[in-house]
């Protein structure tokens, strides 16, 4: 007989979260490269006699091994070369300043300000923040063998190696990371025709939104290296931008209620495959008929991304970005280093992170903590800004250090030191870009045993380190909560309101640009349409965040949640409106254009002004038969949510 679980011990919502670690895809070629580049360095070095300058050289590959994340060849380059830079710089400043007492603690706490600041610019920005403050931390804790220029040398050398591992197949796949990105677009839009008028229909959507996040930021961010137009980037382009009217239409095919004939999403698959393969030749379209506006607009859609899918060239001066094209490097650098200097978001992280890592170099240099460093890598993991909640992060890290030692006192307790490390690296290495996805928790458990056996190979300590790195970590984990998280509490309207209701706002401004008498041109409405999902997207992470923390936090994020979905409902009734009437549907009168726009007004004022929800009564009425009866609906829906007092 089954037992019920006993209420009292149940665990809370926002800790099963945390836990919880959905099955992802492992990218074999990483894995590959992991292995090599970090065993490899430390192979050459016993063979040289100098196992302490391949441990280094492996440091720097495990610093590569972490920001080998991209897909496209180019930003592989700016992704693993540029933060190997700032690592040198890092590493450099810190061992100048080992055994300097205090004045290691002020270079380090400096350096944790600029870092902080920086990783605030972006993705590139951030992982190139996080090897400059961790590369100082360890130089400034560990001594470094030979001259003070070697330690950088070799570590930029291992995350070079990781590079060069990267772009081995360049010349042989130039073009192909792109393509399969646009392609796999192509995919999820199909799998959303697919999910017409069934309950999967939203997830559908927002996984469109996400792949067309990915696919322009691929495109274009390869585009930007391009001072000139790419025949070939120009025509991937043009098959991404062909996509938008159809993803337009498919909320209108959804407020119908009915599945789509089978033959749409199957045209979307064949569109899919002629992408990926670079096939320009006729595709025969066997579409049923079209018998309403929401079917006609589907089948138009279809039929313009086919003919663009099949046409071989493009011309460059009639492609729109949609999102915008993205400025020269140098122009894009100097614009982040000045809003990095005038953005109080960028000072206030930094700050957090300075006052953190200071008062971890303090507490170390007062209190006798061997290989001290690892306090201050722990925070600068757990308060990373977009790696998540620093109360989750802090509560995985724990847990991931307690994994990871478990793995490195069998390895330093059982494995001999020399050659037999070779072996292991071997197998643990590769650990690293295969549990990454899975989640926090399980990074540190991979990095957390190949770091000690590392470190081991340079100062030969062995297991008797491995409870103070547990405490060690504890202890970081402890100050970044209290120093980094409860001493800066974000309200919630700097955290989700002002955001949420910046959407809302957008969102009658993208209505108003669809009814007005003068509409605005179909390329802004696709641009308005596009950032709005994106800027919905990015709340709905930050929710997800919230959703792993305490109460009230987590609570908060659970009473408004319903409320994002319902701004992204909003989003696409006002697009299937303006796809109906252009495909027949009668125009909507301005009275009820206007009687919407002031009731989302009032709804986005409303929420800028409260961080409690309550139901407001509205009073939408009009036509039963207006194309615009649905969006009412919606938005009547977004204003009765409440959260209880």
């Amino acid at each position: 007989m089954s037992r019920e679980f006993p209420i009292g011990l149940t665990p809370p919502d926002w800790l099963v979260r945390n836990l919880h670690s959905p099955p992802a895809p492992v990218n074999r070629a990483a894995v590959a490269r992991a292995a090599i580049a970090m065993t490899l360095p430390l192979a050459v070095g016993m063979a040289a006699g100098q196992p302490a300058y391949g441990a280094l050289a492996s440091m720097g590959a495990l610093s590569g091994v972490i920001g080998d994340t991209a897909d496209a060849y180019r930003m592989r380059i700016l992704n693993i070369a540029i933060p190997q830079l700032f690592g040198a710089v890092g590493v450099t400043l810190g061992s100048l300043v080992y055994g300097h007492g205090w004045v290691a603690v002020a270079v380090v706490t400096a350096v944790a300000l600029v870092s902080g600041m920086i990783s605030t610019i972006g993705a590139v920005a951030s992982v190139s923040g996080l090897l400059l403050l961790l590369n100082a931390v360890v130089g400034a804790g560990l001594p470094m063998p030979g001259a003070w220029w070697l330690a950088p040398v070799l570590m930029t050398g291992g995350g070079l190696l990781v590079l060069a591992l990267a772009l081995l197949a360049w010349p042989l796949r130039s073009g192909v990371p792109e393509r399969a990105a646009v392609a796999d677009t192509y995919r999820t839009v199909s799998a959303l025709l697919t999910a017409v008028g069934t309950p999967s229909y939203d997830d559908a959507r927002r996984t469109v939104t996400q792949s067309l996040n990915q696919s322009y930021d691929t495109v274009l961010a390869r585009r930007a290296l391009h001072h000139g137009r790419s025949r070939e980037l120009t025509r991937l382009l043009a098959q991404l931008n062909a996509l938008t009217s159809v993803v337009e239409a498919a909320p209108a095919a959804h407020q119908a209620g009915l599945p789509l004939p089978p033959e749409l999403p199957g045209t979307m698959g064949h569109l899919a495959q002629a992408v990926e393969t670079g096939y320009s030749g006729p595709i025969g379209l066997a579409l049923p008929e079209a018998r309403t506006e929401t079917t006609r607009a589907v089948d138009h859609a279809l039929r313009h991304a086919a003919e663009v899918v099949t046409t071989p060239d493009v011309d460059p001066t009639g492609i729109d970005d949609r999102l915008g094209r993205p400025a020269a490097l140098r122009v894009r650098a100097a614009r982040a280093a000045r809003n990095v200097a005038l953005s109080a978001a960028s000072w206030r992280y930094g700050l957090r992170l300075a006052l953190c890592i200071g008062l971890a170099q303090v507490l170390v240099s007062i209190v006798p903590v061997p290989r001290s460093y690892w306090v201050a890598l722990t925070i600068t993991f757990v308060l990373k800004p977009d790696f998540g909640s620093v109360f989750s992060r802090a509560l995985l890290r724990a847990l991931g250090t307690v994994g990871g030692l478990v793995v490195a006192a069998a390895v330093l307790s059982q494995v001999p030191r020399g050659w037999w490390d070779i072996p292991v690296m071997l197998l643990l290495a590769p650990l690293i870009p295969a549990l990454t996805p899975r989640g926090y928790g399980y990074q540190t458990a991979a990095i957390t045993p190949v770091i000690l056996l590392l470190s081991d190979l340079l100062n030969h300590q062995g297991t008797g380190l491995l409870l103070p790195r547990l405490l060690d970590s504890l202890v970081g984990c402890a100050i970044a909560l209290t120093a980094g998280y409860l001493l800066w509490p974000e309200s919630w309207r700097t955290r989700v309101g002002d955001r949420l209701a910046d959407a809302v706002a957008d969102t009658a401004d993208y209505l108003e640009a669809a009814f007005t008498p003068t509409p605005a041109d179909p390329a802004s409405r696709a641009r308005m349409r596009r950032r709005l999902h994106r800027d919905l997207s990015v709340i709905r992470t930050e929710f997800q965040r919230a959703l792993t923390e305490p109460p009230p936090t987590g609570r908060r994020a659970a009473a408004w949640w319903p409320l994002v979905v319902a701004v992204e409902r909003v989003v696409d009734a006002t697009t299937a409106a303006r796809v109906r009437t252009k495909h027949g549907a009668p125009l909507p009168a301005p009275s009820e254009v206007d009687q919407i726009l002031r009731q989302l007004r009032e709804l986005a004022a409303g929420i800028r002004e409260t961080t409690t929800l309550y139901a407001v009564r509205t009073d939408l009425t009009g036509p039963a038969d207006s194309v615009l009866e649905p969006l009412r609906q919606e938005v009547a829906a977004a204003r009765a949510i409440a959260s209880p007092r």
